[in-house]
């Protein structure tokens, strides 16, 4: 792997195998990647301002990639990089404030593993209301 390319991993590859063994769906995985990543971004930025990640804002997201060296170049190569992207991350708070809820702990203290294994079990919950809504009215 070359340097270039570094910078936009998105997961180590330890997590991706984790992400890749879990009983998802491909847009399930997707977003459990998106997730985890936004997670390592919503940290980072977070110590940064030293602002609580609950607390932090589009504008300080969209200000964070701008001024990000790993993420400067793809938001050069294309304008709507930076919108997209703060988008992405914001949108994935909901998921995480549901999997820090879950956990009883703050959205920082949050694992990788946590994230996944929440996943698999909406995932589960998900079909188990399919199943049941699928069965004939006895």
């Amino acid at each position: 792997m070359t340097d270039l390319q570094e910078p936009m991993q998105f997961l180590t590859p330890e997590e991706s195998a984790e992400v890749d063994q879990a009983l998802l769906t491909s847009r399930d995985k997707f977003l459990t990647r998106v997730a985890i990543y936004s997670l390592r971004s919503l940290k980072q930025l977070s110590q940064q301002n030293g602002l609580a990640i609950e607390n932090i804002t589009a504008q300080q997201i969209a200000n964070w990639i701008e001024n990000d060296e790993s993420l400067q170049q793809e938001a050069a190569a294309n304008e709507s990089f930076g919108p997209f992207f703060t988008q992405l991350v914001l949108s994935s708070l909901k998921p995480l404030r549901q999997v820090a809820e879950n956990e009883g702990r703050a959205i920082a203290t949050l694992t990788p593993a946590q994230v996944i294994a929440w996943f698999e079990q909406e995932a589960k919950v998900k079909v188990g209301k399919e199943l049941n809504s699928q069965q004939p009215d006895g």
